[in-house]
């Protein structure tokens, strides 16, 4: 792994340097997996949370927003009878709202283990170790928990949940308990500097992940930081190249923030080595309730997947996630 001198010239490199990153990142990318990228399935089950991350319009505060919790037996109904075909695992993703998890996700995944053979994922925030358990003893394989920023002075300042200390506990605690883990970081946080940022990723390679995300700041309504500017697509790729290089065997989504700050983002981060692609099943009637980003998100459906896929000159995967990874992939921190 290039040293911090060697990252912070990578990462902020001209042209042609960004050029040669990416490509290697490719070319890592294609001799671990191949040019197949692996589709999951989104569905946002609930936008309550109770955290207020100055970054995320779903923060408590927010007033503006109408709150939903979705009905059970209809994204049943959804998932197990109308998922796109391409989809080979399911991610069920919340706002921090434990609510949700008693209510929705857990009777889900086990109506989705007995009834589907989907790999099933989930991103709902910092739970208690008993409620993980339960999520893994009803099906839950893979769990997306990101830190956001490395450096543990901002991630308090912008109110991330709890402290950074905690959520890195959680990390390998849900490692050490069977789940496979995701994390990830925001690219362009007001104030964050380059030594903050290449402390996160070097932090990142440090835990027990079996993958892990970049995606770049976008400025919500209704947060403190809206007015701010978006983040660098061409830094969040130089980051994603980074991480496939640094951890050839990680799964590194393509984000849909990335075609929000950028027409041609998504098909990009698969030429950068991105090798996960996700359709968006949130009923339509709630889509524009869970602004992850803000509330005039880009919505992936399976049409744009598979054709920025297609552009990017890669195939869907008919393998899913956590098949590949239950067939000996092992993951862990680099040492």
């Amino acid at each position: 792994m290039p040293n911090r001198w060697q990252n912070m010239q990578w990462l902020n490199g001209e042209d042609g340097a960004q050029h040669s990153l990416r490509e290697q990142a490719r070319e890592t990318r294609d001799a671990k997996f191949g040019r197949r990228v692996f589709v999951r399935g989104v569905v946002e089950v609930s936008n309550h949370c109770r955290q207020n991350c100055h970054y995320c319009a779903m923060r408590r505060q927010n007033r503006e927003l109408p709150r939903y919790r979705l009905d059970v037996e209809e994204l049943a109904e959804l998932i197990i009878h109308h998922h796109p075909r391409s989809i080979t695992d399911i991610d069920i993703q919340a706002g921090e709202d434990p609510a949700a998890v008693r209510e929705v996700a857990l009777p889900l995944l086990r109506l989705l283990r007995r009834h589907t053979n989907l790999g099933l994922m989930l991103c709902l925030g910092t739970l208690t170790p008993r409620e993980y358990d339960e999520l893994r003893e009803a099906g839950g394989e893979f769990y997306v928990l990101k830190i956001e920023t490395g450096d543990a002075a901002r991630y308090e300042a912008i109110e991330a949940p709890g402290t950074l200390a905690r959520r890195l506990e959680v990390v390998r605690y849900l490692a050490s308990t069977g789940w496979r883990v995701s994390s990830g970081l925001i690219v362009g946080l007001p104030k964050q500097t380059n030594e903050h940022l290449i402390h996160s990723l070097e932090l990142l390679t440090q835990l027990p992940l079996a993958g892990c995300s970049v995606s770049p700041f976008v400025a919500g309504g209704h947060t403190p930081f809206a007015g701010e500017p978006n983040g660098s697509i061409d830094l969040t790729l130089n980051c994603l190249a980074w991480m496939r290089l640094a951890v050839p065997h990680w799964i590194i989504p393509a984000v849909s923030a990335m075609k929000l700050v950028s027409t041609d983002g998504y098909v990009r981060a698969l030429n950068a080595g991105a090798n996960l692609a996700t359709v968006n099943l949130t009923p339509p009637a709630v889509r524009t309730d869970y602004p992850i980003y803000k509330q005039d998100r880009i919505f992936m459906d399976e049409e744009r997947v598979l054709s920025a896929i297609r552009m990017a000159g890669c195939e869907p995967s008919r393998i899913g996630v956590t098949e590949h990874l239950r067939n000996g992939v092992v993951a862990g921190a680099l040492h």
